[in-house]
């Protein structure tokens, strides 16, 4: 499995902040015999003084449980719809879209959702509830109208659009997906 370009220079600068490479990381979190992500974390920031981020990196390295330590994208993704299936055409519909807006996008399954990519994260993908599918946008400076939510701070999107059935999915949608695409150069 190919490691995402923002993930292979984290793993690089994880080496040259701390000395250690990401084997040697993993070593020392299995070591420790803690196997929830939230004490691996915990473990790494109390203990290492590392940065959330690459204690965030280790921990999913160690557990196996990021898009490159899987077998393949395409079961991440399918365990995110189990339970969920019908929001698997949603899925399906935005993607075939999005993907016609460039040879750049990177499709990068994550554990509970999709991450759209090109130089910067632009959009995320995800059956959030049995109910809701959530897309993430990030379009920084944007003034919420619309189909487009004002997401909390600190989250890994500016933005969100919430939707309950494919029959949603309009020009809007799409619409405020590609100015988040064209802005992340």
């Amino acid at each position: 499995m190919e490691i995402d370009k923002a993930t292979q220079t984290m793993i690089e600068n994880l080496h040259k902040n701390t000395g250690k490479t990401i084997e040697n990381w993993i070593e020392i979190v299995k070591n420790e015999n803690n196997s929830k992500h939230g004490e691996i974390i915990k473990f790494l920031k109390e203990q290492h003084g590392l940065t959330h981020g690459f204690a965030n990196l280790i921990a999913l390295k160690a557990r196996g449980a990021d898009a490159g330590s899987a077998e393949n994208q395409d079961n991440l993704i399918a365990k995110q719809y189990q339970g969920k299936e019908h929001f698997k055409l949603i899925y399906d519909k935005l993607i075939s879209e999005i993907q016609t807006y460039g040879k750049d996008i990177e499709i990068a399954p994550k554990n509970t959702y999709v991450s759209l990519r090109r130089k910067k994260q632009f959009a995320t993908l995800n059956p959030a509830t049995k109910t809701r599918f959530e897309i993430g946008i990030n379009l920084k400076g944007q003034e919420p109208k619309g189909k487009l939510e004002e997401e909390k701070p600190n989250s890994m999107c500016t933005h969100k659009i919430n939707i309950t059935d494919i029959s949603e999915i309009d020009s809007e949608i799409y619409g405020w997906i590609k100015k988040a695409y064209d802005n992340a150069r």
